[in-house]
């Protein structure tokens, strides 16, 4: 067990003194670990007051900070992961699902088992598929007691906004604020704004020869191999042309990633393969097509929740680029978690591979 004044130290040793609305989140998710709610089936009529903590508001307000500081506390069987990774695991337990009557319900007992709290990170719903895998699951969940924590940019009554689809989805907005403890993160500060920036650059433009240098520069830092091959690699099962693949970053261009008809279980893929993606020839008059740009902010956002590096090289600075379009959804956490990519307070998981290169490299001299 913990209490509120461990989270509050916990954030301490980050330079963080939480505000009035997230120490008003520390101790509702204090509540809900502390709660025995976990591991028991609710019964029947039962209103569990504190089955789960919805924590929205805009990017970079600390939502993650705390939920993952609580999360690091806790002590039962828990589960924390980016929403698109959820939505990946599901699809893929329901393929080989045998059939029957709750196909969905059946998935998502299974993948329940076990867990007694859960954290989805990011979460929304942008289409009824979602929408509907999404719901149910959540049924299943406030059924056998898990308590859950969900991070978004949107309040529930706007999730699945599309008014086409949105009175479908009422029914689960509705059991979200009966069951959740919500809470809006109103803070002004946007914590991954103002930091100092990395050492080395991670965004370069305009596409000259002193930003191809620079991009070759990164590959045989990490590398430590200044001969580059083309490679044919694979993403989620189909083949990706590459400019070269390191063992620990891979250099690929804007095109191919994001103009052709990728998803988000392509990036999750290569976030599992390579610590960091040099992604180039970013043309940024592409980013105005829709389909285009949304591939980009899934790329950003995964890479970000898994921790990886990202070095992008592009005709105009990228931020600028991104600022003042639409068309997509959640381009405001883009550039907030651009803004922290770049700084030196953002760690990847490429963090002391350097080293490593280099040491390869001497021994190979």
């Amino acid at each position: 067990m913990f209490d509120e004044a461990q989270v509050v130290s916990a954030l301490a040793a980050r330079d963080i003194v939480p505000d009035a609305t997230q120490r008003d989140a520390i101790a509702a998710l204090v509540a809900l670990t502390g709660s025995t709610a976990s591991g028991r089936r609710a019964r029947s009529g039962d209103t569990p007051a504190h089955q789960g903590v919805y924590c929205h508001g805009l990017p970079g307000r600390g939502k993650s900070l705390v939920v993952d500081t609580v999360f690091e506390l806790a002590s039962c069987r828990k589960r924390r992961l980016h929403f698109h990774e959820f939505l990946r695991e599901m699809n893929r337990r329901l393929v080989s699902e045998p059939r029957g009557d709750d196909r969905l319900g059946s998935v998502s007992r299974q993948w329940l088992d076990g867990v007694e709290l859960l954290c989805f990170d990011e979460f929304h719903v942008h289409d009824i598929a979602d929408a509907f895998l999404m719901g149910r699951f959540l049924d299943i969940a406030i059924s056998q007691g898990t308590r859950v924590v969900l991070t978004s940019n949107y309040a529930p009554d706007t999730l699945l906004s599309d008014p086409e689809f949105h009175e479908r989805f009422l029914p689960t907005i509705e059991q979200i604020k009966r069951c959740f403890t919500v809470i809006h993160f109103d803070g002004a500060r946007d914590y991954r704004l103002g930091g100092e920036e990395a050492a080395l650059p991670h965004f370069l433009a305009p596409l000259d020869a002193a930003t191809r240098d620079a991009l070759l520069q990164i590959f045989v830092r990490y590398e430590g191999n200044e001969t580059l091959e083309p490679a044919t690699v694979s993403a989620a099962g189909r083949p990706l042309a590459a400019r070269a693949a390191g063992a620990a970053l891979l250099w690929a261009d804007f095109e191919s990633l994001c103009v052709a008809s990728r998803s988000h279980l392509d990036y999750l893929d290569l976030t599992e393969q390579w610590h960091g993606l040099i992604l180039d020839q970013v043309h940024t008059g592409w980013l105005a097509k829709s389909h285009t740009l949304q591939r980009f902010i899934w790329l950003v956002d995964i890479f970000y929740d898994r921790k990886c590096a990202l070095f992008i090289a592009s005709d105009q600075p990228i931020e600028a680029a991104l600022s003042g379009l639409e068309g997509a959804h959640d381009l405001s956490r883009t550039l907030s978690r651009l803004a922290e990519m770049q700084s030196r307070a953002y760690r990847s998981t490429l963090d002391g591979t350097a080293d490593r290169a280099e040491t390869t490299a001497t021994h190979q001299r």
